[in-house]
């Protein structure tokens, strides 16, 4: 997909106030806290705003360009989520299986009730975890880079922080995560997790294929996702942007620890795993908008495509009554989750500017993306600075979008 902009005025958006999104978002660069970024907005299928800002590589003096290729991290939840219902159409499962049935070690899974991590007390499971319970982050597993609760301590003694420890593959590695203690009975709570990264290893099962070769077969090229995939290729290494993190002296962004372990592994995260391009995001959002269909070829249902993005925790509470709080900064009041994204419930409550039934996530290097079926827009932003609770970019960005509407 082109980078050319349509006129904005023709599609309701007034283009000084789009430019007020670029002189923002400047700042944050001139003034080291974010190495570069990439902004497109689009409307009805045309891109009405695309702006890059600063360097993809600040050592070398590299600037961001249309085609840098970032880690994209959560945001590749969404896509593991849609491959799952593609198989769901396909009546590979319901989303009230139990997890088991395709990973039977979860058969046996165990729930944290006290103690340390060096020796938790734990409970049987008063239900089993369902493959909706994934889908919707209620399923109790957890991430080890919380730092929140015992059940995190865990993972991080062994070994899973960010990703997994080298050398084992997804099928292992669900394994291991079923091994070890739930930090609630599956459907009591939301907490961001591991979970899709376990749906992922369900899509392996259920269509007997590697979850890279699903993706690249069922998803990327009939998308004309071409730049999108679990490492960079070779042709990308070169435009393959670094990964920074604040500095705590002063916060501006520096080389990441984390930088060198985001290279090619054998485990394919579902949850974090891919690299790639604004470009093939904002195709992958406009399937979305378009109900499962893009430009002649169709991976899903309309109908299913709303089901997804409805809110699906119990009740039709938000997040912020259901869930754990994720990061500080993150507001949760009138939002919901449905299968695979947040769902804006109220934008009143939430108290920024945007549209009840949006749909969204980001990821980890503070990258994000929203769609919304109401104004029919999408919108992607690209940076890789890590973590994404550092700066209220998302907010940020959401009123700046919105103010520039004026149809």
């Amino acid at each position: 997909m082109s980078m050319q902009t349509a006129d904005p005025s023709a599609l309701g958006f007034d283009a000084d106030r789009l430019a007020r999104i670029d002189r923002h978002f400047a700042q944050y660069v001139d003034d080291g806290r974010l190495p570069g970024w990439q902004v497109v907005v689009n409307r009805g299928g045309e891109t009405v705003h695309a702006s890059t800002y600063g360097r993809r590589d600040v050592e070398a003096d590299i600037g961001w360009s249309d085609d840098t290729v970032v880690r994209m991290y959560s945001m590749t939840k969404p896509i593991t989520s849609v491959a799952a219902m593609m198989l769901y159409e396909e009546g590979a499962f319901e989303l009230k299986d139990p997890v088991s049935k395709f990973i039977p070690s979860f058969g046996e899974s165990r729930v944290y009730r006290s103690g340390n991590h060096m020796k938790p007390v734990t409970e049987g499971l008063a239900e089993e975890m369902k493959i909706w319970h994934l889908l919707t982050h209620t399923s109790g597993l957890t991430y080890g880079f919380h730092h929140q609760h015992v059940t995190d301590a865990i993972y991080r003694a062994r070994g899973f922080e960010w990703g997994a420890p080298d050398g084992i593959d997804l099928a292992e590695t669900c394994d291991r995560w079923a091994a070890m203690p739930l930090a609630f009975q599956p459907g009591a709570e939301w907490n961001y997790s591991v979970s899709t990264d376990v749906l992922g290893r369900v899509v392996e099962v259920a269509s007997g294929m590697a979850l890279d070769e699903f993706f690249e077969q069922r998803i990327f090229q009939p998308l004309k996702m071409t730049e999108t995939g679990f490492a960079p290729t070779d042709e990308q290494r070169d435009r393959f942007a670094r990964l920074y993190s604040p500095n705590p002296a002063n916060g501006r962004a520096v080389i990441s620890p984390l930088e060198a372990a985001a290279g090619a592994r054998m485990f394919l995260s579902g949850g974090g795993g891919l690299v790639g391009t604004a470009a093939d995001y904002v195709r992958f959002t406009r399937f979305l908008l378009n109900k499962g269909e893009l430009d002649g070829v169709r991976l899903l249902g309309t109908r299913t495509v709303d089901y997804m993005t409805q809110n699906h925790l119990p009740g039709g509470v938000d997040l912020e009554a259901y869930g754990r709080p994720l990061f500080a900064e993150t507001q949760f009041d009138g939002v919901g989750f449905g299968l695979g994204f947040s769902v804006s419930l109220d934008p009143v409550a939430n108290k920024v500017l945007g549209s009840p039934g949006e749909y969204a996530w980001g990821g980890a290097a503070s990258t994000a993306f929203w769609c919304d079926p109401v104004e029919d827009i999408s919108v992607v932003f690209l940076t890789q600075l890590l973590p994404s609770s550092t700066h209220p970019i998302r907010t940020q960005l959401k009123q700046l979008v919105y103010q520039a509407l004026v149809d």
